[in-house]
């Protein structure tokens, strides 16, 4: 436990960020789901919408370091292919 009153305030701090970069990673993952979901249902219009919103979402998530830059590029091109697959 911390001690001293900046201690005290760093926890403060890095759990905010925790609970903020939580909320930002589980987002991010229900849209890779809902994309996936559209992906295999087929349906081109809910393929369209939700890849536009995934990847804003990966490179939002990207650009805060909340995820590895590597990581949303990967993802965004394993979507991509997967989409051009199902067509």
């Amino acid at each position: 436990m911390p001690n001293s009153a900046n201690a005290k305030k760093t926890l403060r701090q890095s759990q905010d960020r925790r609970d903020a970069n939580r909320a930002v990673k589980s987002r991010l993952r229900t849209q890779i789901r809902k994309l996936r979901e559209a992906i295999a249902a087929g349906e081109s219009e809910a393929i369209a919408t939700e890849h536009k919103l995934a990847v804003k979402a990966l490179d939002k998530a990207a650009g805060k370091n909340i995820i590895h830059a590597n990581k949303a590029a990967r993802t965004k091109s394993r979507l991509s292919a997967a989409i051009k697959a199902a067509k």
